[in-house]
């Protein structure tokens, strides 16, 4: 559609030409501080804004093309590079039959003050070709040429100056309008702004977006009343054009909203182009009042353009094709009917692509004397765009300090999770403080305490499966806010650690109240605060080993059956059921391994480290076994017959069991408590790290 020519040499005024990262650099200053930029580029900004004549923003693309391959669409056949200037045609493509177009040479431009509107039925393309222009597909993958005023876009510019809202509202249920946008702000506005500046910038918004009755209100979800769904529509455009960006995608931002909640989405859209802004937008199927606000339309059919220009043009088009349109017919309804008709036809929409092609106009290039970095900083100056860093607006303790805050404010107001999680922590503390209450020290005891102490330690990690669910119902806001540099994914993953930290030392410290004392465990206020770190320890682990899950396994119900099932077999070679000595050699690595181990093996030396307290005296040796039946008076005749045998004295009161013979019996010799408490804690730093790769691996968002 359009043509690329060089641009001409800047003016002399801007003959010295800065980086984009020098001018965001001034961002700050031009906006809220009183310090003038160098003078070379306030002669640029000063030249650009004197040039009446500068071109807009201009965002070109000519012949899109990208395709996947047909084993269920899961990896895209790779074409030209988006950087190269060699592209492959559509044709070449097509006529793989293992591969599915889904851009077919698709070409268009949007203009700064315009709405570009991408039509077409389910599998079209609509969200393919948004998911293009917004550098969300693989360069790789990805056929044609992209410009903005005739210039390549990097893709380190392109998250600077652009914006995209993704078609489903990802928003913190129980945060108000007010503080959704707030949070935004601290995240994407430069660190120069002010608070007050930031917090003028949120009110402008939310005046801008027609959310003033409703900045009190909390966003809700299902078992909380709050906004309705075209205002928490609206917060999630706000919430991706704080910074004022000069590019804004969105991916059907009227769906699923009645008819006048929509026209106030597209309404406000139209208000956003004309502050300086280029929108691109996919919408279904608009009504006649969303139409007037649209400024151009690009029609797809199965990845083919069918029709590009401005809605005044559509009747003609259908005419010259032969399909004239109704008097007081829905322009576009009908233009989507034809094309729903021909493609369930033989020929397809063929016809209607020729057709399209054999009439399409090529628009005038329109050449400046500006390139594209100072057009960008003449936007700046003008107060366009307010962003602070080609890379992140904040350094990493504010993007910690403000995601711990968000996440802090948003699970205080749901305290029923934290209660019920509380709860199932006390009913099984209760269960087991009554089920083995006052355990006495004799072999019965032993066996009983060696049980409490196997299914305290494992109950402890099952307790932390509730915490799966977290991340993966973030697992998108998440997805959103990192693409385009909002914070760090380190910042992320601190964040979500020191979160929670407070919930877990409660939830120990009323696990230790309700079973230590209770069981009659010993070691008196020493063992307690001991018993009590080990189960911190051990739900600090838990809890990182399932959000570590969490960044992995997508799905709830998948990760509910994960955890699961390796919990259980981390109990299983715990050394309760088998001794170490007792596991097979193929299997050992899975013993050093479990995370029950050590926190399993911490509770019995501090249970059993004395070298003083007796467990087993001479007359309770046969305890456990058919001769406990025996009267005191053979069990003692058997015990002068055992010693004359070994050549040691044995009484009914002779220690022949203490606690450091117990854990040599159960194979615990290599590690002290000590060690085994800060293994523990290791393990959840090192799930902590490996949640963070995964959130580097696997939470891309481009298609490839």
């Amino acid at each position: 559609m359009t043509t690329d020519h060089p641009s001409p040499p800047p003016s002399a005024a801007i003959r010295h030409s800065h980086t984009l990262g020098d001018y965001l650099r001034h961002v700050g200053s031009t906006i809220s501080s009183p310090s003038p930029p160098p003078p070379d580029l306030e002669m640029a900004a000063a030249a650009a804004v004197a040039d009446t004549d500068a071109l807009p923003f201009v965002l070109s693309f000519t012949d899109l093309t990208y395709s996947v391959k047909n084993n269920r669409l899961s990896r895209s056949k790779k074409t030209s590079r988006l950087t190269s200037d060699d592209d492959t045609p559509s044709s070449a493509v097509a006529k793989d039959p293992k591969t599915k177009v889904l851009l077919d040479s698709v070409s268009g431009e949007a203009r700064d003050g315009e709405i570009l509107a991408v039509l077409g039925a389910s599998g079209s393309g609509k969200s393919t070709l948004i998911d293009a222009l917004a550098n969300r597909i693989s360069r790789e993958s990805l056929g044609g040429r992209i410009t903005l005023n005739g210039e390549r876009l990097e893709n380190r510019m392109l998250k600077v100056i652009s914006a995209y809202v993704m078609q489903d509202d990802l928003l913190f249920p129980m945060l108000t309008v007010e503080e959704t946008l707030l949070f935004s702000a601290e995240f994407r506005l430069p660190r120069s702004l002010s608070s007050s500046k930031k917090k003028a910038r949120v009110q402008t918004l939310i005046d801008q977006l027609g959310l003033r009755s409703a900045a009190k209100t909390i966003i809700g979800d299902e078992g909380h009343r709050g906004v309705s769904g075209g205002e928490r529509r609206r917060v999630s455009i706000g919430i991706d054009i704080i910074h004022d960006p000069i590019i804004l995608f969105l991916d059907e931002p009227t769906s699923g909203l009645d008819s006048t909640s929509a026209f106030m989405v597209v309404k406000v859209l139209q208000r956003i182009a004309k502050s300086g802004s280029i929108v691109v937008m996919s919408v279904h199927q608009p009504s006649y009042r969303i139409l007037s606000l649209l400024d151009r339309l690009i029609f797809l059919s199965r990845g083919q353009t069918v029709y590009y220009g401005p809605p005044e043009s559509l009747p003609s088009f259908f005419s010259a094709f032969g399909r004239p349109m109704p008097e007081n017919e829905n322009r576009t309804e009908y233009a989507l009917d034809v094309i729903r008709d021909l493609e369930g036809s033989p020929g397809g929409t063929k016809a209607l692509v020729d057709f399209y092609k054999s009439i399409r106009d090529v628009p005038a290039t329109h050449v400046t004397n500006l390139s594209l970095k100072d057009a960008i900083s003449a936007s700046i100056s003008r107060g366009k765009l307010v962003s602070g860093s080609a890379t992140f607006a904040n350094p990493i303790w504010v993007e910690i300090g403000t995601l711990t805050k968000r996440s802090a404010t948003n699970t205080r107001r749901m305290p029923e999770l934290f209660l019920m999680r509380l709860g199932a922590v006390l009913v099984t503390g209760f269960i087991l403080a009554t089920v083995f209450w006052r355990l006495d020290n004799s072999p019965k005891g032993v066996q009983e305490r060696l049980g409490f102490f196997a299914f305290a330690m494992s109950t402890t990690f099952y307790t932390c499966a509730d915490a799966l669910p977290v991340f993966l119902h973030e697992r998108y806001i998440f997805m959103r806010e990192t693409a385009y540099n909002a914070y760090r994914r380190s910042s992320y993953v601190l964040s979500n650690a020191i979160v929670a930290v407070p919930s877990l030392v409660f939830l120990s410290a009323a696990f230790a109240f309700t079973t230590f004392f209770a069981v009659g465990l010993a070691g008196g206020i020493k063992g307690f605060i001991y018993y009590f770190l080990i189960i911190l320890a051990s739900f600090w682990a838990g809890s990182s080993f399932v959000t570590f899950l969490s960044g992995v396994v997508s799905h709830v119900m998948l990760g509910y059956t994960v955890v699961v099932a390796i919990l259980a077999y981390f109990l299983l070679f715990s050394g309760f059921f088998i001794n170490r000595d007792r596991i097979p050699p193929y299997w050992i690595w899975f013993h050093y391994i479990s995370l029950v181990k050590y926190p399993y093996e911490a509770v019995l030396q501090n249970e059993f480290g004395s070298t003083t307290k007796c467990f087993v005296t001479g007359s309770q040796i046969f305890d456990n076994t058919p001769l406990g039946n025996l009267s005191p008076a053979m069990k003692e005749g058997l015990l002068k017959g055992l010693s004359a045998s070994l050549g040691v004295n044995i009484t009914a009161s002779t220690c022949v069991t203490r606690g450091t013979d117990i854990l040599k019996q159960q194979g615990i010799t290599d590690l002290s408590k000590w060690d085994c408490l800060w293994i523990t804690v290791a393990w959840g730093f090192l799930f902590r790290i490996l949640f963070y790769f995964a959130l580097l691996l696997g939470s891309k968002n481009k298609r490839r």
